[in-house]
């Protein structure tokens, strides 16, 4: 006969269920022990039946181990009431970083002429020389912008007034090319190959502007 398992609710009937309770709490009873003697750990078991009558275990005493417990839980407050050194780093950094947000807008919005208010004559007087020295760099900066963009300009139209004046000057061989050969009779085939040897290599960007203006190149 194989031992039939106990379903996992409660025993309806109260004597079997008082049975079983006796035997449980002897096992359990025994399991503490040996994790007492075995492991060297201090436990106590308190233990109350459904009639309301109490049982317990413990080692070494149910005093030591309650006095452990409570010092231990004691322990454990005053951490939580302590908070630990990179909570405390952590909480300071985010106070000061508040702060310094908060005086920062404080500054931008007087740079605005806002919350002036609360200012004297001499504190007035320090932001307008704060403002008057920031309004100093901007405009320098500006003009700066503007003198680059000016002369990145200059150079750009010098590159092209250049490029020009080269096509204009290849531009002027060809037609005088193109009359002497007329004027030795020479075919409309052969001016073409006159011409196109005469046409010296130039970089992409002549290239790009001559078949622009219909000029033959290599």
């Amino acid at each position: 006969m194989t031992r039939r398992k106990l379903e996992m609710k409660k025993i309806e009937n109260t004597t079997a269920r008082q049975v079983t309770f006796s035997k449980r709490r002897r096992g359990l009873f025994k399991k503490a022990l040996e994790l007492s003697t075995l492991c060297d750990a201090d436990l106590a078991l308190l233990v109350f039946s459904a009639t309301g009558k109490l049982f317990d275990f413990s080692s070494p005493s149910m005093q030591q181990v309650i006095e452990r417990r409570q010092n231990l839980h004691s322990k454990n407050l005053n951490k939580m009431d302590q908070p630990s050194l990179e909570l405390q780093i952590d909480n300071s950094a985010k106070t000061l970083s508040s702060n310094e947000t908060v005086e920062r807008t404080h500054g931008m919005r007087q740079m605005i002429g806002e919350v002036l208010q609360r200012l004297n004559v001499e504190e007035l007087q320090k932001l307008e020389e704060l403002l008057e020295v920031g309004l100093s760099r901007v405009l320098n900066t500006k003009d700066e912008r503007f003198l680059g963009e000016i002369s990145a300009l200059k150079r750009k139209e010098a590159q092209l007034m250049e490029d020009n004046q080269c096509l204009k000057q290849q531009m002027e061989k060809q037609l005088k090319i193109k009359i002497h050969a007329i004027e030795q009779g020479q075919s409309s085939e052969s001016i073409i190959n006159i011409c196109s040897s005469s046409y010296p290599p130039q970089h992409q960007d002549n290239e790009d502007t001559s078949l622009k203006l219909g000029l033959p190149f290599p």
